[in-house]
């Protein structure tokens, strides 16, 4: 029998387009006004760190530096994601978001691993910090932090790529904060270690998100099964679907974040017809897991087998079935 996808298929394939833009182009949006402030205080805080002779606001400013390298791949990627399917890249290009992302958790574990490194350096051979203009500044560097995680926050829920740049600002707000507190400890306790040893803990908060990121979009780049769907209860519930005698190959996995797929071989019952099968199968699937894209494929169900054979008088083969 010929392959039947699902009725539903196409008209998520249309629904699914239409609510995306929408969702990409604020994405876009909220990437682009987070990168405007981290550039735009990058520089401030690197002349500050210039003329103040501070260490830290300098290394900040380099941590500032890469986020917004990391925002930039981040706006390319977004932009990747929205061009529409082609004959050789039948999904588009949704994965380049997933790719951006998974560029972006390697470079925070690269950061966390440098900040650990100068954290060791200036314990053993601690900076003098001049501490009022680091203050001041830190305060300043914390608040635009926060504004870019507060703009990033509210596009990330849906969207990968927008989450992991979140997490490297928020890495920017807690190096302010680090900032903020060495500043405090040298202006009033002349506590020269307290930097890199807060820098340290940073480091730890930043490792555990990247690991976090990478662990995520490795797991769709491997298309993995989409971490909320048990596979053994999709099984079980096309098995239970009326018209289906048995299921085999059946394949989930994760396209981008926005997008999971199954599709799936199914033998037929006798008597059953395979278009009605497939779209129930389909509404079955999207009632009690959430899965649009779906595509079935019905398959006749085998010849009876002969349970005996013997001749008539002509020597003609009698056949009898159960």
């Amino acid at each position: 029998m010929a392959s039947a996808p699902s009725q539903g298929h196409g008209g998520h394939a249309h629904g699914h387009g239409g609510h995306a833009h929408g969702g990409r182009g604020s994405a876009r949006t909220q990437l682009s006004l987070a990168l405007t402030l981290t550039l735009g205080f990058m520089g401030v805080e690197a002349v500050v760190g210039w003329l103040s002779g501070s260490l830290a606001l300098l290394a900040d400013a380099g941590h500032m530096l890469g986020d917004s390298g990391a925002l930039v791949l981040a706006l390319i990627a977004q932009h990747m994601a929205e061009k529409p399917r082609t004959e050789l890249r039948t999904y588009g290009m949704k994965r380049a978001e997933v790719l951006a992302a998974f560029v972006n958790g390697i470079v925070l574990f690269g950061i966390s691993l440098l900040i650990v490194r100068e954290a060791v350096e200036r314990f053993m051979q601690p900076v003098s910090i001049h501490g009022r203009p680091m203050l001041i500044t830190a305060v300043t560097g914390l608040g635009v932090n926060l504004l870019s995680a507060l703009i990033l926050m509210r596009g990330g829920k849906g969207n990968i790529n927008v989450r992991t740049a979140f997490l490297h600002v928020l890495s920017d707000a807690l190096g302010s904060v680090a900032a903020i507190v060495a500043a405090v400890g040298a202006l009033w306790f002349g506590a020269q270690r307290l930097d890199p040893a807060l820098s340290v803990l940073i480091a730890l908060l930043v490792l555990v998100g990247g690991y976090r990121v990478l662990r995520e979009t490795t797991g769709i780049l491997l298309e993995s099964a989409p971490p909320h769907i048990d596979v053994a209860a999709v099984e079980r519930a096309i098995a239970a679907t009326p018209g289906v005698a048995s299921l085999h190959d059946l394949h989930v996995w994760r396209i981008s974040e926005e997008l999971d797929a199954l599709t799936a071989h199914v033998t037929l019952t006798r008597g059953a017809h395979g278009t009605e099968v497939c779209k129930s199968v389909a509404d079955r699937l999207k009632a009690e897991f959430k899965l649009e894209h779906v595509t079935i494929q019905p398959e006749a169900p085998p010849p009876d087998e002969l349970v005996n054979v013997r001749r008539n008088r002509d020597g003609a083969p009698i056949r009898r079935v159960s």
